[in-house]
């Protein structure tokens, strides 16, 4: 329910809105279905680059999700919370996608939005730690980086996170404690050198 609400607070609609829009896209409604895009296209594309740590098959993997969302709308429940269903899309493509090809990993994050309160070297501080995250994050098994993506940088609480991944939570908080000692070691590691 706290991914719902902080999510509802990040798009300002109403859960009642998105109800109803899924109502008129279900009805075929081609622009409530494009404003449903509109409202999650950024979570979709910041999961997968996240999970794919790759800006092109993430686009793909983003158009992806839309497509089978749009193919198996008939099938969701309105009273249900559209979030998860989208993670678990996401996360379902993302696998798909590494199946089919091991691409080389380009270790890129979704931009940022712009803060317009930093100087240079701040905006150049940020870049850093974003190119960081990426690198870690390539360090760790794919069911690691799914745990650590959804719980650590999207906010999900574990038991939102087991859902999503159809695990359990004991699982999952095993993968998280198991990819963040990687990131620390990693990170530590980085540092080290770099000092």
């Amino acid at each position: 329910m706290e991914m719902a609400v902080s999510l509802m607070c990040q798009f300002a609609v109403e859960p009642e809105s998105i109800r109803r829009l899924i109502q008129e896209a279900k009805a075929g409604d081609v622009a409530a279905f494009e404003r449903i895009v509109m409202l999650y296209e950024r979570m979709v594309l910041r999961v997968a680059q996240r999970l794919l740590l790759d800006r092109e098959i993430a686009r793909d993997a983003a158009q992806e999700v839309f497509l089978r969302f749009h193919g198996k709308l008939g099938k969701f429940q309105e009273e249900k919370d559209l979030a998860p269903w989208l993670y678990r899309i996401t996360v379902n493509i993302c696998h798909d996608l590494r199946r089919r090809s091991k691409p080389e990993v380009a270790l890129e994050l979704a931009p940022t939005p712009r803060h317009e309160a930093l100087d240079p070297e701040q905006s150049m501080e940020l870049v850093q730690r974003q190119a960081l995250v990426a690198a870690a994050l390539k360090e760790l098994s794919p069911r690691e980086r799914e745990a650590i993506v959804l719980r650590d940088l999207e906010g999900l609480s574990t038991a939102e996170v087991a859902r999503v991944l159809k695990s359990s939570e004991g699982t999952v908080r095993s993968q998280i404690s198991t990819g963040r000692v990687k990131i620390k070691k990693f990170v530590m590691a980085h540092l080290g050198r770099s000092a």
